[in-house]
């Protein structure tokens, strides 16, 4: 019977890469039921017996945000073989509070001692022995990171599992605190068992609402306890839960002063010196944009788009496309046949696909920043700019997972505590240009701008500002309105990042991309196809204008005409880009021909100069980038809100400003450049005006009077 182990530990103390080391490849990745928050499995490497359980990480187990919440149920419902804590062994104190509240769980718990590494380059010394004699649990040294430690601590888990040897806290609180806890171990004796009897006085000691309501007590059992809860409050002047953090602290202090020896105390880390640079109140913003300019120029202009240029032009263009076409006139396969795998699916998917380099090497810059431990500062960084605009910098953090997918930075936006800016953060969150509208991005930028290097950091700092612009109007509103909630960051420390997590993020990424290409993007090159190439009599059409799919744009064409691109092609890729973005190129692969053109080289950049004109084009992919995002991103927002209504609301704001942005764009572009003066043009300023009057407009009284209701009342 396999022996399954939970891994937890704090953020940043190196729980995900020590995970890679354990599992390699072999990794299951789901969601725990119910909930959104990501679950990790897999069996540690050249075993077939060990399962790791890889928590989120959290601070703490008093169950504050979600992740804690997850962690607990787990460790307390479903029972873990045995408990591996990660422990940074250069910010142990901060680390212990959690191993303290993990050891009187009643399991077998071992701790790996991670970032030894940075202790000894520091100077630093611990007594590991001393260290373990004094929590009462095994202790290895590890660095994940330099690869060495990992799997011992797993085994050792492993085997204290099979041995059902049980950690037993040897951490006493005062005695006071004592009497207190074990009056109430005496009232609970029969209701638990008897390894997490003490984990349940200390949470009833905390109050914690959950664990009252898990357990059912009656009323003069709850009453008796409370008595003694107040009993203790009164003798030590705070209140419980302080008091137990309190004590938990003191006890971490005289482990530490024991077992670790600080070489320098006022020692400046190589971080802490970084910092001073990248975190700068002046300099910070400007090197964050240049950094991530770098990003985008080495995978759209350079890097990304040498490979890109070769799988569309060599890859697709003269050996794949070819080589099918041939084929499939050898074995005599009817011309329409011929026309769907070779136009509808290889034209379709391939078109998609062609990107797949740029989207690779974007991934691969951006898991370098984040391994390293910069995209932590950005956070921090982007905080002083939110916070003037009624955000949180909490609210950035799923912004910059979102550049990877718009679904899981949805989901993280389960982070932000304060309901109105976890509302605003949820509706604004995919206005960052996702891995998914990269190809939309490298596309226009070819076609259109030569492969400007300017594009697609424009597009990037588009989505920017329009989420501080979106964060300025909608906190004045009745619904959002109320103070942003508190900014607390951990920053990791600056490291190498290990290139086996790099290209593991990478890969997690990019993977997904690729599934869609071979799933939802075949079926709608496909279906694309089908409706591009009949007629409502269901009769093949040679012109595609004919088609049911050119009367169905067509009659819808006119209401994007403001914008520049109202042709039935274009307003068709935008709503095949609802289903997934990268379906926007694929279609323009399918209707413009892409595979049959790619065999004299990436000639549909010729076919799209045709169409639009450079203004119409970056009108086009900003409303692209803005609008309402792909089906899967719409459905993690109905999530997420918990609501219908709220649903229709982001998607109806996303796409409205999409329009409004893309409308000004154009109409005041040709009023610049060609001095056309339209209707267009007045509707143009007319939404600026009405932009500016929001960002203007006194915030919302009432907003602000309920939430000041709601903070004297402590809700």
């Amino acid at each position: 019977m396999a022996v399954k182990i939970a891994l937890a530990g704090n953020p940043n103390s190196g729980k995900t890469t020590l995970f890679n080391n354990l599992t390699g490849s072999s990794q299951y990745v789901g969601n725990w039921p119910g909930v959104t928050v990501e679950k990790k499995e897999g069996r540690v490497k050249g075993t077939k017996d060990i399962i790791i359980q890889d928590l989120p990480g959290i601070y703490s187990l008093s169950p504050y945000t979600l992740e804690e919440v997850v962690t607990r149920n787990y460790l307390i419902n479903e029972r873990p073989d045995a408990i591996l804590n990660i422990v940074d062994a250069s910010n142990i104190e901060r680390n212990l509070y959690l191993t303290t509240q993990l050891m009187e769980l009643g399991l077998p718990v071992v701790i790996a001692l991670n970032m030894m590494d940075i202790v000894r380059k520091n100077g630093d010394i611990i007594n590991v022995k001393k260290l373990s004699e004094a929590i009462g649990c095994p202790i290895i040294e590890a660095s994940a990171l330099k690869g060495y430690g990992s799997k011992e601590a797993a085994e050792k888990a492993a085997e204290l599992a099979a041995k059902g040897q049980k950690s037993k806290p040897r951490h006493q609180f005062s005695d006071r605190v004592e009497d207190a806890l074990n009056s109430i171990e005496r009232l609970i004796g029969g209701k638990v068992e008897a390894s997490l009897l003490r984990w349940y006085a200390i949470k009833l000691f905390e109050r914690d609402q959950r664990v009252m309501e898990k357990l059912g007590l009656n009323s003069g059992m709850a009453e008796s306890i409370e008595k003694i809860i107040s009993a203790c409050e009164a003798s030590l002047d705070d209140d419980s839960e302080s008091i137990i953090t309190n004590e938990r602290y003191i006890y971490i202090g005289k482990v530490i002063e024991s077992c670790y020896r600080k070489k320098n105390k006022s020692h400046i880390t190589v971080s802490d010196k970084i910092d001073k640079i990248v975190t700068n109140r002046y300099l910070a913003f400007p090197i964050f944009a240049a950094v991530m300019f770098l990003v985008y120029y080495l995978s759209i202009s350079t890097i990304g788009s040498w490979a890109t240029d070769w799988v569309n032009d060599t890859l697709f263009g003269e050996i794949i496309s070819p080589a099918v076409s041939g084929f499939l006139v050898s074995i005599n396969c009817a011309p329409w046949l011929i026309s769907l795998v070779a136009d509808g699916i290889v034209g379709g998917v391939g078109a998609v696909l062609g990107f797949l380099p740029q989207m690779l090497v974007l991934f691969f810059f951006l898991s370098i920043l984040e391994d390293c431990g910069y995209m932590a500062r950005i956070a921090f960084i982007m905080d002083r700019i939110f916070r003037k605009f009624g955000l949180s910098g909490k609210s950035f953090i799923p912004m910059l997972i979102a550049t990877g997918c718009g679904v899981p930075g949805i989901m993280a936006s389960r982070t932000v505590e304060n309901e109105s800016d976890r509302k605003i953060t949820i509706m604004t969150t995919t206005f960052m240009p996702c891995g998914a509208k990269l190809p939309i991005i490298a596309l226009i930028a070819g076609a259109l701008f030569s492969g400007s290097v300017w594009v697609a950091p424009a597009a990037y700092f588009t989505g920017i500002a329009a989420i501080i612009l979106s964060g300025i109007i909608l906190k004045k509103m009745k619904a959002f309105a109320g103070e942003a909630s508190p900014f607390v960051m951990e920053l990791p420390p600056y490291h190498m990042p290990s290139p086996k997590n790099v290209l593991l993020h990478m890969w997690d990424r990019g993977k997904s991309f690729i599934k869609k290409a071979g799933t939802i993007i075949l079926l709608a090159s496909v279906l694309i196809w089908f409706l591009s190439n009949l007629s409502w009599s269901f009769q093949m059409v040679e012109d595609a204008d004919e088609s049911i799919l050119a009367s169905l744009g067509g009659f819808l064409a006119p209401v994007f005409a403001p914008l520049g691109w109202g042709d039935w092609k274009s307003t068709v890729a935008v709503f095949t880009g609802l289903v997934a973005k990268e379906n926007v190129v694929s279609t323009f692969g399918v209707l413009y021909g892409f595979s049959e053109i790619a065999e004299n080289g990436a000639e549909i950049w010729p076919v799209l100069q045709a169409v639009y004109t450079p203004l119409a084009a970056f009108s086009f992919l900003i409303f692209n980038l803005l609008c309402a995002p792909c089906f899967a991103a719409i459905g993690a927002i109905r999530r997420e809100m918990g609501s219908a209504r709220w649903t229709w609301i982001a998607v109806g704001y996303q796409t409205g400003l999409a329009y409004a942005v893309s409308l000004c764009i154009y109409q005041i572009g040709m009023l610049v450049t060609k001095n056309s003066f339209v209707i267009g043009t007045l509707a143009a300023f007319g939404v600026i005006l009405l932009i500016v009057y929001m960002l203007l407009r006194p915030a919302s009284k009432t907003g602000k009077d309920a939430v000041r209701v709601l903070d004297s009342l402590k809700i």
